[in-house]
């Protein structure tokens, strides 16, 4: 992992959703979405295999938080559970919570680059190492992420990037594009890998719904996920950059 990258403790991953989790931007973030209802969801320790006694038998498991009355409700799940990565759901739910549409958005990631030192992401399997990343690669997904905000510029509207605590995801807002079937947006994955596009096509044909929440933590890499402009990409730091590194970090 990058210098000062490490996996969040219990107890930091506590002081920030106490002291530094922003409501206020979790709602302004979904505010497009607001005619429809989020669910929410949350993993304690898949990965890090860090997690609350009381929950080991349910520590890799997915945990939905669909009944809430606000985000501070929302919160306070999230507080009982501690968890290693917080979700919501791309699906656009009515207030019966019938699926009546899907947010598009594409998933870009370090590890699935070829790195010149460390290799492919083959490589990396063989040493165990599937889910790490380094420098060169973090750099490397920027300019890759740059690249395909630029690309679908020509086709969508309302785009937004999201540093996602390990490399990049990028919405699309456009009403248009809730509508879009599972065929079409499979049609779009396909063309840009053709293209040459690194993606998730899991993510970006909706069989992955769920989508890390921007402004919670990455208790793997203990950076906040944060919307970033695409102006700011090529001088983007996710290593020292303020508004990604928790304040248990800087203390």
């Amino acid at each position: 992992m990058p210098k000062k990258m490490r996996y969040a403790t219990l107890t930091e991953r506590k002081l920030f959703y106490e002291k530094e989790f922003n409501l206020e931007s979790v709602d302004k973030w979904l505010k497009p979405l607001a005619t429809y209802h989020t669910v929410f969801a949350v993993i304690m320790g898949r990965h890090t295999r860090i997690f609350r006694p009381e929950y080991a038998e349910d520590a890799g498991t997915t945990i939905l938080i669909e009944n809430y009355e606000n985000l501070s409700n929302v919160r306070s799940d999230i507080l009982e559970f501690l968890p290693e990565a917080v979700y919501y759901d791309r699906n656009l739910y009515d207030a019966k919570g019938k699926v009546c549409g899907q947010t598009l958005a594409f998933d870009l990631d370090p590890e699935n680059l070829t790195c010149p030192i460390h290799g492919t992401l083959a490589d990396k399997m063989k040493r165990h190492q599937g889910l790490s990343f380094c420098e060169i690669e973090l750099r490397m997904v920027i300019e890759e992420t740059g690249k395909l905000f630029e690309r679908l510029q020509k086709l969508f509207t309302e785009i937004r990037i999201v540093y996602s605590g390990r490399g990049f995801h990028i919405h699309v807002f456009d009403e248009e594009t809730f509508k879009w079937s599972k065929r079409r947006r499979g049609d779009l994955a396909r063309k840009l890998k053709k293209e040459g596009f690194l993606i998730d096509e899991w993510v970006t044909t909706g069989s992955m719904r769920l989508i890390r929440l921007p402004y919670s933590l990455h208790g793997m890499v203990s950076r906040i996920v944060i919307p970033v402009n695409a102006d700011e990409l090529s001088s983007f730091d996710p290593i020292m950059d303020k508004r990604c590194v928790p304040k248990f970090l800087m203390a």
